[in-house]
């Protein structure tokens, strides 16, 4: 018999952790913060994709 094994991975990360931590820091009022700064976080990763697509484009411009 064979067995299939698949091991995936999916839950919060780096960044939906770090704004879940600033959200109960603000609403327990320990930090002040504006809302916008506290949600930074949120737009963490969506930024390095953005960041890391601009790199290839870059790249293969000056490449070619």
């Amino acid at each position: 018999m064979s067995e299939n094994s698949s091991s995936s991975s999916s839950g919060v990360g780096f960044f939906g952790l770090l704004t879940i931590a600033f959200v109960v820091l603000k609403l327990t009022k320990v930090i002040t913060w504006s809302w916008w700064l506290v949600l930074l976080p949120a737009y963490g990763g969506l930024g390095l994709w953005i960041l890391f697509i601009l790199i290839i484009l870059i790249l293969a411009r000056v490449i070619n």
